[in-house]
C-alpha cells in the first residue's frame, strides 16, 4: 500500500473554489479506484496550504487509476474547473508507504 500527499499552494481568497474542487474529487477519486482518505482545507495557521491524502496499491494501480481518473466526465470537468479558476498555485505530490505496523493496542 502507497499513500499519495498531495500539497497544495491555493489562493487564499479562493478557499471556496478549491472546496468545491475537494468535493468533486471526494466523488470521483474512489469511483476510479484509490482509496481516498480526505482532501483538507485551510482552517487555523497558513491560509495558503491544503491537501489531498489517498492510497493505493501499487504505482501499477495508481497508473491504472490515473487512465481512469482522465477519462471520468466528472475529473474531467474537475481539471477544467482548477485550470479555469486558477486557485492552485502549486501542486506537489509525495509518496510514502507506511512503515509503523504493526501499532500496539493501545
Amino acid at each position: 500500500m502507497l499513500t499519495c500527499i498531495i500539497r497544495y499552494h491555493i489562493d487564499s481568497a479562493k478557499k471556496a473554489q478549491f472546496e468545491q474542487y475537494a468535493r468533486n474529487w471526494g466523488q470521483a477519486i474512489p469511483r476510479c479506484g484509490a482509496d481516498l482518505v480526505g482532501y483538507y482545507a485551510p482552517h487555523e495557521g497558513s491560509s495558503t496550504l491544503a491537501y489531498g491524502i489517498y492510497n493505493v496499491d501499487s504505482l501499477a494501480a495508481y497508473e491504472a487509476y490515473r487512465v481512469r481518473l482522465a477519462a471520468d466526465p466528472l475529473g474531467q470537468e474537475n481539471y477544467q474547473f482548477a485550470r479555469k479558476e486558477r486557485f492552485l498555485l502549486r501542486e506537489d505530490r509525495t509518496w510514502l508507504k507506511l512503515v509503523s505496523m504493526p501499532h500496539g493496542d493501545g
